[in-house]
């Protein structure tokens, strides 16, 4: 963010309660013009809430909206939801059926018809439906539907644009070629994007910065490669991706495991911690004659482990292991790797793949 830039949307401490239950719980956000930020986490966390918020459509019990600076709402002053220069897409696209193609771009624009025809022509272009301006929405694809609410939801070119899960309705092959035309759009548009969705690929794909919520809160803001390589918590690294975890009690910042000992700076004596590693860090040896590589500063100790099953899954193959110790692990290969059933092999953790958490 450029020094005295001022964000385009800003919400500060939003909070809101159904029944007693904090759905949304001290929520601070600032999103900047031609910023992505995705509101990233499980169904029920609060992310919708808190765009509904936004929008309008809610009122917080607590906190302020402000858009370019100006404050649009507390919990006394509120600006209309059709006052406050904001777009919305769903999921559902949420097309009008009676209406055209261009007819439904059209909705809601104002100024002179000239104006009109040439916006929603312009828009049309971009999103590659002009040939379908005189089409109605059921004789489009599921991807050109959403490409028309797109640009319907761009026409009065708000300053903001919230997204609530607006590519969960599209199968796997057109999602990709969806979401890029879409962040290219939405870039050139310069508006400030808000993206709510469970999904971490896709907040890793579109986000310049993710907000990860849980139980109502923020717990951790970043970028994708930040928040994906240095983790809050536990929970955050398992929401990524699979995970394999040990534990241990710290003596003396070390920590005894199977795998040999780790360094646990910063934690007390005594103290239980979780060492975390993502299955495509671990590293795989085979059994020679039951005696395994010797233990490195950077491996530690390896582990022996029998093969419980092997998949191939199309970029990579997972392998699960039963270890010597009694846990289970699952490791991912690149490419195709099967070992057999029963296979004995050795496991390492490379320690500088490791993220270490109070338990």
């Amino acid at each position: 963010m450029a020094q005295g830039e001022e964000p385009r949307l800003e919400i500060r401490n939003i909070r809101k309660a159904y029944g007693g239950r904090e759905v949304v719980d001290d929520v601070s956000l600032r999103v900047m013009p031609g910023q992505v930020t995705c509101l990233l986490g499980p169904s029920g966390c609060g992310k919708s809430t808190t765009l509904r918020i936004i929008a309008g459509v809610e009122m917080q019990d607590s906190g302020e909206i402000f858009i370019d600076g100006k404050l649009i709402c507390d919990t006394v002053f509120r600006v209309p939801p059709e006052r406050r220069s904001v777009g919305l897409m769903f999921q559902d696209f949420a097309l009008f059926a009676h209406l055209s193609v261009a007819q439904n771009v059209a909705f809601g624009l104002g100024g002179s018809r000239e104006e009109k025809r040439a916006r929603v022509a312009e828009l049309l272009e971009k999103v590659g439906l002009a040939r379908h301006a005189d089409a109605w929405p059921h004789e489009l694809s599921g991807g050109e539907q959403q490409r028309v609410a797109l640009a319907r939801a761009l026409a009065p070119r708000p300053r903001i644009m919230l997204m609530d899960e607006p590519f969960s309705g599209l199968d796997n092959r057109l999602r990709d070629d969806i979401r890029d035309q879409t962040l290219a759009l939405l870039k050139e548009e310069n508006a400030a994007v808000l993206l709510v969705t469970h999904e971490p690929e896709e907040a890793m794909r579109m986000a310049d910065e993710i907000a990860l919520m849980r139980a109502g809160r923020i717990v951790q803001k970043g970028a994708p490669y930040n928040i994906y390589n240095a983790p809050a918590d536990a929970q955050a690294a398992a929401f990524f991706s699979d995970v394999n975890e040990i534990g241990g009690i710290v003596k003396g910042a070390l920590t005894d495991t199977p795998f040999g000992q780790f360094l646990t700076p910063g934690h007390a004596d005594g103290t239980r911690v979780r060492i975390v590693i993502r299955p495509q860090h671990l590293k795989i040896d085979f059994d020679r004659a039951g005696k395994g590589p010797a233990p490195t500063l950077e491996h530690g100790s390896w582990v022996r482990g029998v093969v419980e099953r092997a998949r191939f899954i199309g970029k990579e193959s997972l392998v699960e292991f039963r270890m010597d110790y009694g846990g289970r692990l699952r490791a991912s290969v690149p490419s195709v790797f099967l070992p057999a059933e029963g296979t004995a092999m050795w496991i390492a953790w490379p320690r500088q793949r490791c993220f270490i958490f109070a338990d």
